[in-house]
């Protein structure tokens, strides 16, 4: 008896930790921006630096993109800054939903095809394929970052 009780006691504790552990689930499959691209039907290729500035503020460049509906693109990001950043693709309602959730968890990892987090100096990619036109968002949702001028905008256009 004492055993098990032992082992409940240590899931117990260990619950948190599976919480703030990591993001996934959903975001591998159709969403409403569109959907993972196959790397090699890409057309385009956009690069984006992650950084901060001398004056505090943290930024995406470009912070600004147009793309096709319908079209295949590669972001290859690059963090040039010296904190961890992350790029997360989406709407702008789930990026703010999602924002709350890193607010309370802020050593989430994502598993997820439409983000990445990439520690200081080190580069990355999504391939993602937008099946919808409107207006969407992507952001760095550590806490802070976002605050400080860390999100951008996205443009997809019917074809």
């Amino acid at each position: 008896m004492k055993n098990y009780l032992l082992a409940l006691a240590l899931i117990a504790l260990a619950s948190p930790a599976l919480a703030s552990g990591t993001h996934a689930g959903g975001h591998g499959e159709k969403m409403a921006i569109g959907e993972p691209g196959d790397k090699t039907k890409a057309s385009q290729t956009i690069r984006v630096t992650m950084k901060e500035t001398d004056d505090g503020k943290m930024l995406f460049t470009p912070a600004v993109f147009n793309v096709r509906k319908g079209q295949t693109v590669k972001i290859a990001i690059k963090n040039t800054g010296t904190v961890d950043h992350e790029f997360v693709l989406d709407e702008e309602d789930k990026i703010l939903e999602h924002k709350a959730v890193m607010e309370k968890f802020p050593e989430m990892e994502h598993a997820d095809a439409n983000s990445i987090r990439l520690p200081a100096g080190q580069s990355g990619e999504i391939v993602w394929k937008f099946t919808t036109d409107g207006e969407f968002k992507f952001a760095c949702l550590i806490p802070g970052h976002y605050e400080a001028g860390m999100h951008g905008d996205v443009t997809v256009v019917g074809k």
